[in-house]
């Protein structure tokens, strides 16, 4: 004990010091997660929503009433389409990595927003209505009344708005995501062939019981 030096004892880190390590692949996949819920929550709402009624009123025909609807889908067909293509994008961020990861965010942001300026135009839109209206009534110049709104349009633009944020963050933290490519590769890619045995030496028995120990045919060529 008296030749141990006291130096060739490394001290203890402190706590600061092991706490302190650079970003790690765990905050990659949380921001992965959170892309991830956010772009399916916001899809999904936007699909939800876009089959439900977003107006209500009435048609006159022959001194009586009609009740007609429109849907967000008659209302408009951007939303349900801009949340499909969204879902892709969500899909083909992990498909393509560097610049293509960064466009393929970008148009997932543009989805996102292009579906809250949609669903916002048509909240208060009347047209779908009007179609209606004249279809119920036969006439072709029938004017809806008693114009009524739902609030299915503002859960569609939730919906969209959850999809930009999913882009948003694909564009910041996109470049730590893992790329399904790249698994791909690693997973199915060619492996490297391993050199030829010899062939073990009939005239040396310790070499033949190690061929079989490694389940080979010491009699194969």
């Amino acid at each position: 004990m008296e030749g141990v030096s006291v130096a060739a004892v490394p001290p203890p880190r402190p706590a600061e010091e092991s706490a302190a390590e650079p970003p790690s692949r765990g905050s990659g996949r949380r921001s992965l997660a959170v892309a991830l819920l956010l772009g399916a929550a916001g899809a999904a709402l936007v699909l939800l929503a876009a089959g439900k009624t977003w107006s209500t009123g009435t048609a006159p025909s022959a001194g009586s009433v009609i009740p007609v609807t429109a849907t967000g889908k008659a209302v408009t067909g951007l939303p349900d389409a801009l949340a499909l293509v969204g879902l892709a994008a969500l899909v083909a961020v992990f498909a393509v990595r560097r610049v293509g990861r960064l466009v393929v965010s970008a148009l997932l942001a543009l989805c996102g927003a292009g579906t809250v300026a949609a669903c916002v135009t048509g909240a208060a839109d009347t047209k779908a209505l009007n179609a209606a209206a004249a279809k119920a009534s036969g006439l072709t110049g029938t004017a809806v009344q008693h114009v009524g709104h739902t609030g299915w349009p503002w859960v569609a633009a939730v919906g969209g708005l959850l999809l930009l944020l999913a882009g948003a963050l694909a564009i910041v933290r996109g470049a730590a995501w893992p790329t399904m490519s790249s698994r791909y590769e690693r997973a199915g890619g060619p492996r490297p062939q391993r050199a030829a045995r010899r062939a073990p030496d009939p005239e040396q028995p310790g070499e033949m019981w190690k061929a079989l120990d490694r389940g080979e045919d010491p009699t194969a060529d």
